[in-house]
């Protein structure tokens, strides 16, 4: 039977979320261990599932399918049929496995699927991402009214907001002869534009634009969805869990020959200082994550770091960057440390620290 704790929160919402679940080998430790959490109905195939959902209306549709992967793998052309139903659109699939094979990974993540777990996993990590998948579909259409609310809890203290100001204008006027060399470089290095953008979440879940120099392929994040499972740096950490919240790709093959040494040396991050004085981030601070990063972390225990400034850099620049040892757990707490204890000083001691760590020997 499940057991409980510490983090088992939100412990009395999933009563109220609707699964449907389709599956024999697993269902008795599923009705066992999370029948009381969340209003099953169980299906025994997937055809029985497919005939439940297509009796539904828009208003009895489940919250969750929770599917086993079945010998033939019909469970994905049915996640295909389903995303192209418009009624089905918005639901939140997750599979689950009896066979330890990373090519069903592979496969669920390249889709784009909610979760996957491999069986033996916990329940209660099961139903605590169960509970907040629903949580985050309710929030992501708001997270411009949710950065809102959070800027009532952080603003940026007058004399950090200077110091941006002055250190990014100062290094812009200084490096721009740098970056124009970079970006002569890179237009003759490989094909495609000389700046990547992507979109990143800072203070509050704050969305924005940030800006590289491109260090990359052009095709580079096609290829992340596989990677991330084969060469993640941030492995999974316990036994039955399927992905980190992190990826941070060990010797990636997307890095272009002129990529390597833009990153070694951290020139890639230059356009950067465009977001510092737009007021997107700081120059200290917690790195703003990608979006697929950011949903992984918004649970009470993690969501501690978006509390506090985005930056350029930070402790975890300074403390063990690119380093094997460094596990996810490590770079979390960091992260919430920094938001909980940021001030001037340690902002200081951090910008003096980074200089020698910009030069770092692991490809990562």
């Amino acid at each position: 039977m499940m057991q409980q704790t510490a983090t088992d929160w939100n412990v009395h919402t999933g009563s109220q979320i609707s699964v449907a679940y389709a599956g024999l080998e697993l269902k008795d430790l599923i009705s066992n261990d999370l029948n009381d959490k969340f209003r099953f109905t169980f299906n025994d195939t997937l055809k029985d599932l497919e005939d439940y959902l297509g009796n539904q209306s828009i208003l009895t549709i489940p919250d969750i399918i929770l599917v086993e992967v079945d010998k033939d793998e019909k469970c994905f052309e049915l996640f295909d049929r389903l995303k192209k139903n418009f009624l089905m659109n918005g639901l939140i699939i997750v599979m689950i496995s009896t066979r330890k094979d990373k090519r069903l990974v592979e496969k669920a993540m390249q889709m784009r699927l909610h979760d996957f777990y491999t069986y033996p996993f916990s329940t209660v990590d099961l139903k605590e991402r169960l509970n907040f998948l629903v949580k985050f579909k309710l929030i992501r259409p708001k997270l411009l009214e949710l950065s809102k609310e959070v800027d009532i809890t952080y603003k940026m203290p007058v004399g950090k907001r200077f110091l941006d100001l002055f250190i990014s204008s100062v290094m812009l006027i200084c490096l721009s002869p740098v970056m124009l060399i970079v970006a002569i470089l890179i237009k003759f290095d490989s094909k495609g534009p000389v700046f990547y953008k992507s979109k990143r979440v800072g203070t509050g879940y704050k969305v924005f634009d940030f800006y590289k120099f491109r260090s990359m392929r052009t095709d580079a994040d096609q290829l992340l969805a596989q990677m991330a499972v084969t060469n993640n740096q941030y492995a999974a950490e316990e036994t039955g869990t399927t992905k980190s919240a992190f990826v941070k790709i060990k010797n990636d093959p997307r890095v272009t020959k002129l990529g390597n040494f833009l990153r070694n040396s951290s020139l890639d991050e230059l356009p950067q200082l465009f977001n510092i004085l737009r007021g997107d981030m700081s120059v200290v601070g917690n790195r703003p994550l990608p979006v697929y990063e950011a949903e992984m972390l918004t649970s009470n225990e993690w969501s501690m770091r978006f509390l506090g400034p985005a930056g350029l850099t930070g402790l975890w620049q300074i403390s063990k960057r690119g380093k094997e040892d460094m596990s996810e757990r490590e770079r979390k707490k960091l992260d919430n440390f920094y938001a909980q204890k940021y001030s001037f000083w340690l902002d200081l001691k951090i910008i003096v620290g980074t200089v020698p760590a910009l030069f770092q020997k692991e490809k990562v």
